[in-house]
């Protein structure tokens, strides 16, 4: 029974032995057919490939470097005003706080002020009462022009009265010579000569008293002209009352508009330091704070330090994107508007202002970003990476490698502007040329290579 079991277990390994053979030749046999199969489909390399290089290549990419300079930038409000009070008193109402919008012209707080209220109604009195003296200037003009009128017209019928009594006299004189003749000759009574006599001196005094009369009225028509430029010069003087009756009442009506605080410009309120109640002190009476603080949104003005090599290069009108990484990256297009025209003579930067339109009012006075400032435009000239520039000789030349006719040639050419990660290149390369970009090998003009596009 023993020998039996040995022999069953012999019979059995003897078995399992001849099944893992015949398992091991058939998964060879699989593995041969297939080596044949992928041997049959790839055909063998060349002996000519094998030995050429393969260089990486790239074509010229049309469009120059943009020449542009990125520094930080904080955002400003455009303008930014404290607003005092101009008259003393207590705050009667403030319709605004800290946040609030307004508009140009916009009432933002008054004061009560019952002084330059008062002080409004008594400078309309006063200016009642100079126009009412002026009025009257006025017609004294008027009375004194006409008693100037009346004295001129008596010195004329003085005048004419005097001509009158001369023919008079004249005549009077005549006939006593006459009658005195008669006389001298008896033929008339002296009686006679005595009244002829008598009206000769008649109407000689009565030509004196005439004469004098005329010097009279000329006296008066003087002294009626001399009030006449009097009263005109009255009436300036009431005009020129009037004038500054007007200035005073404009003036109270100025002090009395300045109880009320108004809005300069659009804005919003950024600052605010009393309440209504409180008594406020004019700036002119020695207050110091301001009652609210406005500041501009719809435009801001982003401040921006350009270093000393991109100052000359820096123009107003340069177009400039704001990057803001407290609005998760966001970017606004703005412009350079001002240009301080002087460098800091410790950081040798310039101050730059860029005018950034700000409708949505994201962009916030205190902000701070990164100022992409676009000096020069991309020009159409040709670019290449700078590995594929293999010599500089200064002044702007350089050379590159070329592949032509699967041969490398050296191609001189005319270097621009360089960002350190592409290159211009003026001249001396076509759009199409395949310019070598890496090689495993160094190379040498007309060697004999693979080109293939650079990843």
């Amino acid at each position: 029974m023993k020998n039996w079991f040995v022999r069953s277990r012999w019979h059995t390994a003897v078995v399992l032995c001849v099944i893992a053979l015949l398992a091991f030749a058939f998964r060879l046999a699989g593995r041969g057919a297939r080596a044949r199969e992928n041997k049959e489909a790839v055909p063998a390399p060349s002996q000519a490939d094998a030995i050429t290089p393969r260089v990486d290549v790239v074509v010229p990419r049309v469009g120059g470097i943009e020449r542009v300079t990125v520094q930080p930038g904080s955002v400003h409000a455009f303008e930014s005003v404290d607003l005092y009070a101009m008259v003393s008193g207590y705050l009667k109402s403030q319709e605004v706080d800290i946040g609030s919008r307004v508009k140009k012209g916009q009432v933002l707080a008054a004061i009560d002020a019952p002084r330059e209220v008062a002080a409004v109604a008594e400078s309309a009195a006063l200016l009642a009462q100079s126009s009412a003296r002026a009025v009257q200037a006025e017609a004294l003009v008027k009375a004194a022009e006409a008693d100037r009128e009346t004295a001129a017209a008596t010195v004329a019928q003085t005048e004419a009265d005097i001509e009158r009594l001369v023919a008079n006299r004249r005549l009077a004189d005549a006939q006593y010579r006459r009658v005195k003749s008669l006389y001298e000759q008896n033929a008339v009574d002296k009686r006679l000569v005595d009244e002829q006599a008598r009206d000769f001196e008649s109407s000689t005094a009565a030509e004196k008293t005439a004469r004098l009369a005329v010097r009279t009225a000329e006296t008066r028509l003087a002294g009626a002209g001399v009030k006449v430029e009097q009263a005109r010069a009255d009436v300036a003087e009431a005009k020129a009352a009037v004038g500054v009756a007007e200035a005073r009442l404009e003036k109270a009506r100025v002090d009395l508009r300045y109880a009320q605080v108004v809005a300069p410009f659009d804005g919003v309120v950024t600052h605010r330091a009393f309440h209504p109640g409180a008594f406020i002190c004019s700036a002119t009476d020695g207050g110091q704070s301001p009652l609210l603080t406005v500041a501009r949104t719809d435009l801001v003005r982003v401040v921006v330090r350009v270093p000393d090599r991109d100052v000359v290069l820096t123009d107003p009108g340069d177009p400039v994107v704001l990057t803001i990484d407290g609005l998760e990256g966001r970017s606004f297009r703005g412009t350079v508007a001002r240009l301080a025209n002087s460098e800091d003579h410790t950081t040798r930067t310039m101050r730059v202002e860029v005018d950034v339109p700000n409708a949505g009012g994201l962009l916030r006075d205190g902000m701070y970003g990164r100022a992409t400032i676009e000096l020069e435009p991309p020009s159409q000239r040709l670019t290449v990476p700078v590995g594929c520039v293999v010599e500089r000789a200064g002044k702007g030349r350089g050379a590159v490698l070329v592949v032509r006719a699967g041969k490398i040639e050296r191609f001189n050419v005319v270097l621009g502007a360089d960002n350190g990660t592409l290159a211009e290149v003026e001249s001396g390369l076509a759009p199409d040329d395949q310019v070598v970009l890496r090689s495993n090998i160094p190379l040498e003009p007309g060697t004999a290579v693979i080109a293939q596009r650079a990843k």
